[in-house]
């Protein structure tokens, strides 16, 4: 089924797994009255699956969590390689981001909490934080964990494959808020949800 414009009310989205997902991924949850999260995939690089962008001092900034390459990749049996310190890496890098933002403090410790666990599995990892999230930005929409594989699923709307840091969606129109280093940088749409949520705290929802 092709991709409805958001802004349109989708009965359920399909979505791939992804760690601090862009603002574009919550922005189809918000406007879809249920969506289901892909579970029975095989793993895809480069993708969001396992990688976020959030707006440094310097620009856009890729955090990447490293995965463990031997045996199944079944997105589920996707394990956290943790030979080197990513965490450390990704909450510092986090805080330095957005330590002067607005809202970082309302909201970071919750984040921050999950960081900080060792999950063995990227996929829990990311369904903690996105779940997480969603409760933050206040959103309701109901989800659930897909089953079973399907390639061309039927009465929904497929948006794995639409939402990806190397294309553009063209269904989904990103609204301007403010960001701390847009000075310097200018705007940069479609990072992490954090950037959004960071800088316009509970006015985050109206931007989706």
């Amino acid at each position: 089924m092709e991709s409805a414009a958001v802004g349109e009310q989708n009965s359920t989205i399909l979505l791939s797994t992804a760690y601090l997902p862009p603002v574009a991924y919550f922005a189809a949850v918000a406007h879809s009255q249920s969506a289901a999260v892909e579970a029975c995939e095989t793993f895809q690089k480069q993708s969001y699956r396992n990688r976020c962008n959030i707006y440094s001092p310097d620009g856009a900034q890729q955090l990447l969590v490293p995965v463990l390459h031997a045996g199944s990749r079944f997105i589920r049996d996707i394990r956290i390689d943790y030979s080197k310190n990513w965490q450390h890496h990704h909450r510092r890098a986090i805080a330095t981001a957005y330590g002067p933002t607005p809202f970082f403090k309302y909201y970071w410790d919750d984040i921050d909490a999950i960081l900080g666990r060792k999950y063995e599995f990227l996929f829990d990892m990311n369904m903690e934080l996105t779940e997480k999230l969603l409760q933050l930005l206040e959103i309701r929409t109901p989800i659930v964990i897909t089953a079973e594989y399907e390639s061309a699923p039927t009465g929904l709307c497929d948006l794995r494959s639409a939402i990806h840091p190397k294309r553009e969606w063209p269904d989904w129109k990103p609204k301007e808020y403010y960001q701390s280093f847009c000075d310097r940088h200018g705007w940069l749409p479609n990072l992490s949800v954090i950037d959004l949520l960071f800088s316009e705290g509970p006015e985050a929802a109206n931007y989706l």
